[in-house]
């Protein structure tokens, strides 16, 4: 009696580490998927989820009106950061208070809820002439646009066009809304002679 209860306990003993054994492995193969699952979808987050060839896109300001066009070859959105990357991208301004502001450049990041847009490769800004004021050129290798309001930057060379006058220097401030342009560290200003009377 005794022999066949000492062979019951083992057999249940062993019966019950058999059972930690199965849900340890059940476990730790759930584990191993799961970690497996998480680092396809990090793999993925990283990955565009759309991609758009030859876009253009009407942005209203918050009156309800157009407030600009960005146009160009491709779009690619990022989803982790919800950001967007364009190629060849061009910026027309559509105020009715200032003149329009048109933009061209190789490549254009657009983030922070697409309010600001930080363009590099021959960035070329042309501000057209109106009755009141002559064409206005700024060419630059990078410039951060902030459409909403109407301003841009950039701590690269300038060079800047006015007419027949020409401004050079490091680094750059301006606000289309107020028309101020702010150029930075030692540049040249070159200007044509007067016309005689």
């Amino acid at each position: 009696m005794r022999k066949r209860t000492a062979h019951r306990w083992q057999l249940t003993l062993i019966m019950i580490a058999g059972v930690f054994v199965a849900v340890g492995s059940f476990w730790l193969v759930q584990v191993v998927n799961q970690a497996g699952q998480e680092a396809q979808v990090d793999k993925f987050r990283e990955e565009p989820d759309y991609i758009i060839d030859r876009f253009s896109m009407v942005r209203m300001n918050k009156q309800g009106q157009p407030a600009y066009i960005i146009s160009g070859d491709k779009l690619t959105h990022r989803p982790v950061d919800d950001s967007s990357v364009i190629d060849k991208p061009f910026v027309h301004g559509l105020s009715t208070d200032q003149p329009p502001m048109n933009i061209h450049a190789q490549t254009a990041y657009v983030d922070q809820g697409n309010t600001r847009v930080k363009l590099s490769g021959n960035v070329d800004v042309v501000r057209p002439a109106t009755k009141q004021a002559q064409e206005l050129r700024l060419k630059t290798s990078t410039l951060t646009v902030y459409p909403d309001e109407e301003r841009m930057e950039t701590d690269a060379s300038v060079e800047m066009l006015a007419g027949r006058s020409t401004a050079t220097g490091t680094g750059m401030k301006a606000n289309n809304a107020t028309r101020q342009i702010e150029l930075g560290g030692r540049g040249t200003i070159t200007m044509p002679p007067r016309a005689a009377h």
